[in-house]
C-alpha cells in the first residue's frame, strides 16, 4: 500500500493537462500524418467542389439575371399588348355606342314616319267615312222629308230632280245653322 500511495504523489506531481513527453510526440507525429493527408488529399478535393459550387452558384446568378431582364422585356410587351387590346375595346366600344345611337335615330325616324302615314291615312279614312255618311244622311233624310211630305200633302211627290233641290237646300240650311251656332 505504501507503494501504491508513492506512486499516486508521484502521479500528482505531473499536470493532468500536459500529457507525458511519448504521448506528446505520438500525438504530434499522428497530427501531422492526418494534416498531411488532409493537405494533399482532402483539401484539393474540397476546394474544387468549393470552386464548382462557387462557378455553380455564379452561373446561376447570372442566368437568374437573364432570365429577370427576359422577363421583364416580355412584361412590357404584355403591358404594351393590354394597353392596345384595352384601346382597341375602347375603340370598338364607343363604335357601337355610336352604330346604336344611329340605329335609334333611324328607328326613331321611321316610327315617326310610320305614324304620321297611320295619322294620315286614319285622317283620309275618317274624311271618306265622313263624306260617306254625310251622303247616306243626306239620302236617308231626302227619303224620310219626301215620304213626310207626301203624307202631309197627300200625294206622292215623285220629281227626283225637285225632291233632290229641295233636300240639298233644306241640308245646307242646316248646315248654316250650325256653323252659325259654332
Amino acid at each position: 500500500m505504501i507503494a501504491n500511495l508513492a506512486q499516486l504523489a508521484a502521479e500528482e506531481q505531473q499536470n493532468p493537462l500536459i500529457p507525458a513527453g511519448p504521448e506528446l510526440l505520438v500525438g504530434t507525429i499522428a497530427f501531422a500524418i492526418v494534416f498531411f493527408f488532409f493537405w494533399k488529399k482532402l483539401l484539393p478535393n474540397i476546394n474544387k467542389v468549393l470552386e464548382e459550387r462557387r462557378a455553380a452558384i455564379e452561373g446561376g446568378i447570372e442566368e437568374a439575371d437573364a432570365m429577370k431582364v427576359e422577363a421583364q422585356s416580355v412584361l412590357e410587351q404584355y403591358k404594351a399588348q393590354l394597353a392596345e387590346a384595352r384601346h382597341e375595346a375602347a375603340r370598338l366600344r364607343q363604335e357601337a355606342q355610336e352604330q346604336g345611337a344611329t340605329l335609334i335615330a333611324e328607328m326613331r325616324a321611321e316610327g315617326q314616319r310610320q305614324r304620321e302615314e297611320i295619322v294620315a291615312a286614319g285622317h283620309a279614312q275618317i274624311e271618306a267615312d265622313r263624306k260617306a255618311a254625310a251622303q247616306t244622311l243626306r239620302q236617308d233624310v231626302g227619303r224620310l222629308a219626301t215620304d213626310l211630305a207626301g203624307k202631309l200633302v197627300g200625294e206622292a211627290l215623285e220629281d227626283h230632280a225637285r225632291q233632290s233641290r229641295v233636300i240639298d237646300r233644306f241640308l245646307d240650311e242646316l248646315e248654316e245653322k250650325a256653323e252659325a251656332a259654332r
